[in-house]
């Protein structure tokens, strides 16, 4: 997601501006009006959740021309990755002052909405390149968290929990959580959320979409609940074509440019899911209350250990948990040897949720099982994103 700063627009120009910012360049606008507008950078970093994460500067047309270009060069001298857009008459002494002052574009205050998308594009691509520089408060690349769903089996209800998870974690979050149905061959997200993507995630790991953000940004399809989707591919025989690198390249990228990336895997720990394992930071295990799914989440929490992947910070969600199935939460717990944090209770609520295609965290918010699964949304949305020294330790090799 693109993050923009706009200080001093007049009214029209930020209508423009904010008409001109859709599809791949949409993202989180902080404006600054009136007495408000700041005077030095540090004060408009206080005013970003992500500073790390800017994109782009607009000065606008209620700013004085000198005010604007003072601005401009202190931020090329602090936040040199930050591209700086004025917003001006273009005469030939304005072209020059801004040169110096290393703007990267001026802006007509008359400009229309193609004219401004197209500079805005080519701002957001310049400091996109410039990234890799960018640093967080503790001097490392901000990273949003990235946070596996697996299951040792299918049917456990990975992909109801993985899409009640995302899409709960856009109501806090808009525009800054990617769902990624990491299933190939069978994935069934977009059915899940009710989508018709026009790209999937063959497209995203393509050279060109790993090298710009913005081309990966266009292969995302869009959820009206302020999320983002990457959907399996439409065939199951396309899954060839996807390496178990590009699968880690590809989250780093999205963990670049999102708070939270969550990943909906196939059954089980396949090299595809082995490979996101690497770039997260998180993961849910669901299974069953039942004897060969707790057996099924014994083994595979064993095997992550023995692939130094156990470090990672973990959820256990026990899902369509009913007092008369046989097993009881002690009786798994024991099995597990962990607790489990979020017990899901079966309903039939979450049966038509899932036929409609509209997770029952916003279809039912107040049914028993949305309160549990709200619960692990929880235990994500209360903290902020962390820095890259959070990330999973790569695992031993393989043979």
């Amino acid at each position: 997601m693109s993050r923009y700063a706009l200080l001093g627009p007049s009214p029209t120009f930020h209508e423009r501006f904010l008409a001109a910012i859709t599809g791949p360049l949409e993202g989180q606008v902080t404006t600054w009006t009136g007495d408000d507008v700041p005077h030095q950078p540090e004060q408009v970093t206080a005013g970003l959740d992500r500073p790390a994460l800017l994109d782009v500067v607009v000065l606008g047309d209620g700013l004085p021309v000198e005010e604007s270009l003072r601005m401009a060069a202190s931020l090329a001298v602090v936040r040199p990755d930050v591209s700086v857009l004025v917003v001006g008459e273009p005469t030939t002494d304005l072209m020059l002052s801004a040169m110096r002052a290393g703007v990267r574009d001026i802006i007509p205050p008359e400009a229309e909405v193609a004219e401004i998308r197209e500079l805005v594009q080519r701002a957001t691509r310049s400091a996109t390149a410039r990234r890799p520089f960018a640093s967080g408060d503790d001097g490392v690349p901000a990273r949003g968290r990235v946070i596996p769903v697996l299951s040792p089996k299918g049917g456990a209800g990975k992909t109801t929990v993985a899409t009640n998870l995302a899409t709960g974690l856009a109501v806090d979050f808009p525009q800054e959580v990617v769902l990624v149905d990491l299933d190939l061959q069978f994935g069934d997200v977009a059915s899940a959320l009710h989508l018709y993507p026009k790209h999937t995630i063959v497209d995203a790991v393509q050279p060109d979409s790993l090298r710009d953000s913005m081309v990966l940004k266009s292969h995302l399809t869009p959820h009206p609940d302020g999320l983002y989707v990457l959907c399996a591919p439409e065939a199951a025989a396309d899954a060839d074509q996807i390496g178990p690198q590009q699968v880690t390249d590809l989250l780093e990228q999205l963990a670049e440019q999102y708070a939270f990336v969550v990943i909906d895997t196939s059954p089980g720990l396949t090299e595809h899911t082995l490979s996101a394992l690497d770039a997260a930071t998180d993961f849910v295990m669901v299974g069953g209350l039942d004897v060969p799914s707790i057996r099924g989440m014994h083994r595979e929490l064993e095997v992550l250990q023995m692939l130094e992947l156990g470090t990672l910070s973990r959820r256990i969600v026990l899902n369509a948990t009913h007092p008369r199935n046989g097993l009881s939460r002690p009786d798994a717990e024991a099995t597990l040897g962990i607790k489990a944090d979020v017990m899901v209770p079966e309903h039939r609520a979450m049966r038509v949720a899932t036929n409609e295609g509209v997770p029952i965290l916003l279809k039912a918010p107040r049914n028993p099982a949305a309160k549990e699964l709200q619960r692990l949304v929880q235990y994500y949305g209360s903290s902020r994103p962390v820095g890259a020294g959070a990330r999973a330790r790569h695992r031993k090799e393989r043979v």
